[in-house]
C-alpha cells in the first residue's frame, strides 16, 4: 500500500488527533482513500483523496462526538453504498460489529474489497437488502447511520425496528425546513422513538448546512412497521393524513 500524498495525509492526521483515534486507524482510512480513488466500483463521485478526507471521513467521524455512537456495539449502516458512514465508522470503533447495508448488489462487490482492504472482516460485513426487508435485523442494532438517504421521517421508519430499546439512529442530514422537521417529530412518536438533538456540524472547511439528527428509541416500535417494501417513501407516516 502506497503512503498518502502530502496535504490529504496531513489532513487525516488531523482528524486522528481531532478525535483521539490510533495509528491503525489511518492505515485502515488510508487503505479505504486509496480504493475511493482507484477502485471503478466505488459508487462514488468523490475520489481525489483530499476531497475524501473531507467528505467522506471527516463527514462519518463527525458522528463521534455522539456518546451512543462511540459506546455502540452493533451498528446497521443503510443505504451504505460506498461504504459510508459505516466504514469509516467501523475502523474508528473497534468494538463495533457492522452491517453495509444495501439493496444495489453491485456495490456490495466494492464493499467486500474495502472490508477486506481495511482488515475488518471479522466484525463488518455486507447485507444486500432494503431496510424493509432485513428481518434478521429487527430489533437487534445500538445504532443505525443513515446519510444523505430520504426524508427524515423515511430514516426513522426504517431504523426504527432496527433498533434495540434505548438505541439510536443517525441521520446526516443537509438544509431541513420546518415541513420535514415536523415530520420527522410526528414520524418518532409514531415509531417509538424521541427526537434528542439536531446537531449543526462543520466537518471540514467550507461545509455548509451539514447536521446530524439523533433519535433514541424509547419504546417498542408498533408491529405493524416495518410495511412493506417501498411503502414508507409511498405514504410516509410524517404526514398529517396518516
Amino acid at each position: 500500500m502506497s503512503p498518502l500524498a502530502g496535504a490529504a495525509a496531513a489532513r487525516l492526521e488531523i482528524l486522528l488527533s481531532q478525535y483521539e483515534l490510533p495509528a491503525s486507524v489511518g492505515v485502515a482510512a488510508t487503505a479505504l482513500l486509496e480504493l475511493w480513488a482507484t477502485d471503478p466500483l466505488a459508487s462514488t463521485t468523490v475520489t481525489d483523496p483530499l476531497d475524501a478526507v473531507d467528505r467522506h471521513l471527516a463527514d462519518s467521524w463527525a458522528a463521534l462526538e455522539f456518546p451512543e455512537v462511540r459506546g455502540a456495539l452493533t451498528i446497521a449502516d443503510l443505504g451504505s453504498g460506498a461504504g459510508v458512514p459505516g466504514l469509516p465508522l467501523a475502523i474508528a470503533l473497534p468494538q463495533a460489529q457492522v452491517a453495509l447495508v444495501e439493496s444495489v448488489g453491485r456495490r456490495t462487490v466494492f464493499m467486500e474489497t474495502a472490508i477486506a482492504a481495511c482488515g475488518v472482516e471479522d466484525r463488518v460485513r455486507p447485507v444486500i437488502t432494503r431496510a424493509e426487508t432485513w428481518t434478521e435485523g429487527i430489533g437487534v442494532h445500538d445504532l443505525v447511520t443513515a446519510r444523505a438517504l430520504a426524508a427524515l421521517d423515511v430514516v426513522l421508519e426504517y431504523a426504527a425496528p432496527l433498533l434495540k430499546v434505548g438505541g439510536s439512529v443517525v441521520a446526516w442530514k443537509g438544509a431541513i425546513d420546518e415541513q420535514e422537521r415536523a415530520a420527522g417529530g410526528r414520524a418518532a412518536g409514531i415509531l417509538g422513538l424521541e427526537l434528542r438533538e439536531e446537531r449543526r456540524v462543520t466537518p471540514f472547511e467550507g461545509a455548509r448546512a451539514h447536521r446530524l439528527i439523533l433519535a433514541t428509541k424509547v419504546a417498542e416500535t408498533p408491529e405493524r412497521f416495518p410495511r412493506r417494501e417501498g411503502v414508507a417513501r409511498r405514504k410516509p407516516i410524517g404526514t398529517p393524513h396518516f
